[in-house]
């Protein structure tokens, strides 16, 4: 029936629409890398032991608690109190358990035992009852608070030795990460209490989806606070990402904002992060090794050898940072290192003319320098490249940088006018061998540009360059990328000469304007593909070209090949608006219900929902008007009167903020909510047929009503036990409760319709005298109305549109229920509760509606009204709810109501 009323041509549309769908998600959730992090293991049994806190705090939070990890001879030392070291709290995030603290704690224990105790930390851990902040935020203010309260215990636990901590460092996962922050907002929080703060995948820019006001007002708190408190908040903040392959948070919503004013912050992808160079998931960036190992190293940089604590120096923190997070010189860290280096001795001096010079190192027993001389070299060449294979040693310069399989530095030449030679030391090895390749080069030789294929060009083109020096490195600038909308594959083939050993090569993205560079190994010769997609976009005031770095052998030539990505540009669309869906499904079926409603208005009988849909869903009747609403806001006056009339910004322009605005990227998301406006139809539509079947075999078939009463003497019962539901338990329960009620009288409806249909003659004229005799009956009885087939049918068709609009109010409102009945061992009340206003009016609104059939309001003065109304509210839900989940319903449910009350008026 529901697929009778669709052509072809709509339905090979929506067909053509879910796999354009399904593109893009294989391609967010299946299209990067595998996973390249090695596991973190306890050398011995993890321990968690519980800190004991006070009474009147452990009754306020009684779902809270607060431990301290160990493993072995340190967990038995430390169960007698005090503590000696230097203390780290872990936060976990949403869902995420205490137990998360073992890897980096296990590692910081081994590495404290290498210096034999020197110094160490003592890791603490937050038991948050893992509970779903991610979907539910009315419990971010009250975590927030009882990490304040674990902080003091912390401190008090080392109170009488001789270096007693001030402050603690704080390691935060997702969500525990804003709540880290979300304590600089407290009334009595004195700053100086957190010396240090590491997120790691912490969404902090917008919560990953908005699913109520309470999330999005302690952002909003959060975000504000640390914007206008720039200057006065020093806490060194470092933020991890995990990369593409975390796709529940999406590494753009991780970058710290930039302040000129705000230097103390570092945002980063893991695939940028020296020794690290993976993409974690959400969960493994927590036990990645390479990751926590760096993290590791860092900490153990960062004491201070007087007072054998985290240093308080600020600008030492930061150096400590980005030595171990942005850019690694190949050397342990200095504060002050020496610049210049002591080059006497009885080594042996290799003078070196040429312009290219590679020196295999076997088992050499004396140290060699091999000077380069610079005065003939500077007439011809502008830059000096060299690298080794040896990646453990001494290095003299701190210019050099770490990468996988080489350590390599570059020079251009005339920033160093003085210079007369460069040298290149070779230290002594014994039994290991490594190789030293240096040369000169020209710029222009090596530093080639590419520009990207067109954004339309659906990857039917290609751009291409061929690399026929036989160079160590090159530099290809991809000219015209820098939107979050891009994406493209490169494909880099190499074609080496006869070697007999293996040769690598290194393929590294770099984007300028934000650490997210990514790595690529490749042994040659070879066919490489790598994805080219970006997590922040260009900034509007930064000139800086993305680029391609090769680290490349003399022994191959090269060929990069760069065209577009159609599937990953899909990707992108869901990675970074997939959230705002629901958003444009309910603004299609407002469109569909208000067709329905003239429809009964103008001509007494319902279309099909999808002939609905498909005459009524059109993006001109919204996206125009969004449009214009965001040219005017621009003109002050208007802006002025818009603030007058107390309305919130404009979702559009919050996206425009963030840098998230494709080209038409509305219109994509109006006609995939289409498609899935659809298919939400097709499924309901199908269950309720099912579920009637199943009601006819269950029970004895049933009829149609002989007389409509809009309010059944167990109605108002019913309505008022629902409202004390949701007054003393969970609002959003209520509503669940309400939809079952609701979907159970449209089921006895269909089913006693089908009974009906069942019980006719197959003779047609007197199927129709039938009908003509209870249409006649119906309109000589005004009062009580009887419900011929006809009528029944076109209520069938409303309640399927009515259905599916309540099916998604219903879905929006499952998070708070979900963290209500996680919680409910503690709280028999949700407090606060998103969903508790909502239900106070759609719980009457459905009992109604459950009663409600079209020759009931047929005549009714208010529904020309309720039939004008789906329109502007179907575009306020794209304004408004796009980046604010949680208003969705708040314009879903007002037809609705207005349809309630045409049963009144």
């Amino acid at each position: 029936m529901f697929l009778h009323s669709v052509n072809l041509w709509n339905l090979a549309f929506y067909v053509f629409m879910v796999f354009l769908a399904t593109l893009g998600l294989w391609d967010v959730f299946f299209g990067f890398e595998e996973n390249k992090c090695s596991m973190s293991y306890m050398f011995e049994y993890p321990e968690y032991q519980k800190i004991e806190l006070p009474k009147k705090l452990a009754k306020r939070y009684p779902a809270y608690e607060l431990y301290l990890y160990g493993e072995g001879s340190y967990a038995e030392e430390h169960k007698i109190l005090p503590l000696t070291g230097i203390p780290v709290l872990f936060l976990p995030g949403n869902a995420g358990s205490y137990k998360q603290v073992r890897s980096i704690g296990s590692i910081a224990l081994r590495k404290a035992e290498d210096i034999d105790f020197k110094y160490h930390f003592d890791f603490f851990s937050v038991n948050f009852n893992e509970e779903l902040v991610a979907l539910y935020g009315g419990s971010l203010q009250k975590q927030t608070k009882f990490v304040h309260e674990c902080i003091k215990t912390i401190l008090k636990l080392y109170k009488g030795q001789e270096f007693a901590p001030k402050s603690v460092a704080i390691i935060g996962h997702s969500m525990g990460g804003l709540v880290a922050r979300a304590l600089l907002t407290l009334k009595n929080f004195k700053h100086d209490l957190i010396n240090l703060l590491i997120t790691q995948a912490t969404p902090h820019v917008a919560p990953v989806m908005p699913l109520d006001r309470f999330i999005t007002d302690f952002y909003t708190t959060v975000n504000n606070y640390w914007i206008l408190n720039a200057r006065h908040i020093n806490l060194t903040t470092l933020s991890v990402a995990g990369g593409f392959r975390d796709y529940q948070v999406r590494s753009g919503l991780t970058f710290l904002p930039k302040l000129s004013h705000h230097t103390s912050a570092l945002s980063v992808v893991s695939s940028a992060v020296p020794k690290t160079w993976v993409s974690t998931d959400h969960l493994s960036i927590v036990w990645c090794k390479q990751l926590q190992l760096t993290t590791v190293r860092a900490f153990f940089d960062l004491i201070d050898a007087d007072t054998k604590q985290i240093t308080q120096n600020s600008k030492k923190k930061l150096s400590v940072l980005s030595h171990h997070f942005i850019r690694h010189p190949s050397k342990h860290f200095e504060e002050n290192p020496a610049i210049i280096s002591d080059l006497t001795g009885t080594s042996m001096w290799v003078p070196v003319k040429v312009s290219k010079w590679t020196y295999v190192a076997y088992n050499e027993s004396e140290k060699i320098y091999f000077t380069f001389p610079l005065e003939n070299h500077r007439k011809i060449y502008t830059h000096v490249y060299c690298q080794s294979t040896m990646l453990q040693g001494v290095d003299l310069s701190w210019k050099a940088e770490l990468l996988p399989t080489i350590k390599f530095l570059t020079l251009r030449l005339q920033d160093y006018p003085s210079l007369s030679h460069l040298v290149v030391y070779v230290p002594s090895v014994h039994g290991s061998k490594f190789v030293v390749d240096c040369e000169f080069f020209k710029k222009e030789t090596r530093f080639i540009q590419l520009p990207v294929t067109h954004l339309f060009s659906f990857g039917l083109s290609s751009r291409k360059v061929m690399l026929n020096t036989n160079g160590l490195y090159y530099n290809i600038e991809l000219l015209n990328f820098g939107q979050i909308y891009q994406a493209f594959k490169i494909n880099v083939v190499s074609k080496c000469s006869a070697v007999k050993e293996e040769i690598t090569s290194i393929y590294k993205l770099h984007i300028p304007w934000s650490y997210e560079d990514s790595l690529t190994i490749a042994q040659a010769p070879s066919s490489t593909e790598i994805s080219l997609k970006l997590h922040i976009a260009q900034p509007e005031n930064d000139s800086h070209v993305a680029l391609l770095k090769m680290y490349t052998s003399s022994d191959c030539r090269y060929e990069v090949t760069i065209k577009t990505s159609f599937s990953q540009i899909l990707g992108q669309v869901v990675r970074f608006h997939g959230g705002a869906l629901p958003a444009y499904v309910i603004s299609n079926m407002l469109l569909t219900y208000r067709g329905q409603l003239y429809s009964l208005f103008s001509t007494g009988c319902c279309l099909e929902y999808a002939t609905m849909l498909d005459k009524e869903a059109k993006p001109y009747k919204v996206d125009p008007f969004v449009i214009i609403i965001k040219f005017l806001l621009g003109y002050k006056w208007f802006k002025e009167l818009w603030d007058v009339l107390l309305l919130p910004e404009l979702d559009a322009i919050i996206l425009t903020s963030q840098s998230m605005c494709f080209p038409l990227i509305s219109l994509i998301l109006f006609l995939f909510g289409t498609c899935t406006a659809y298919w939400s139809g097709l499924l309901s539509s199908a269950s309720v047929r099912l579920l009637s079947s199943l009601w006819l075999a269950l029970k004895r078939p049933s009829e149609l009503p002989k007389d409509i009463k809009m309010i059944s003497p167990d109605l108002p019962f019913l309505t008022i036990v629902l409202i004390i539901v949701s007054w003393t338990t969970c609002g959003a329960l209520a509503i669940l409760l309400s939809y079952v009620y609701y979907v159970f009288k449209v089921v006895h409806l269909q089913a006693s319709l089908t009974t009906f249909k069942n019980s006719q003659p197959v003779n047609p004229k007197h199927s129709r005298r039938s009908e003509k005799k209870s249409n006649h009956h119906k309109d000589s009885s005004v009062h009580h109305l009887r419900l011929s087939a006809n009528d029944a049918e076109d209520s069938l068709r409303m309640h399927s549109t009515v259905i599916n609009l309540l099916t998604w109010i219903v879905f929006l409102s499952m998070p708070s229920l979900i963290y209500w009945l996680k919680n409910l061992r503690y709280y028999f009340k949700l407090n606060p509760d998103p969903c508790k206003p909502l239900a106070f009016i759609l719980i009457p609104t459905m009992a109604v509606l459950g009663n409600t059939y079209t020759v009931s309001i047929k005549s009714s003065k208010l529904l020309k009204t309720a039939s004008q109304f789906p329109l502007p509210l179907a575009v306020g839900v794209i304004a408004f709810g796009s980046a604010h989940l949680y208003r969705v319903p708040c314009f879903a449910f007002i037809p609705l109501l207005l349809h309630a009350l045409c049963n009144f008026m």
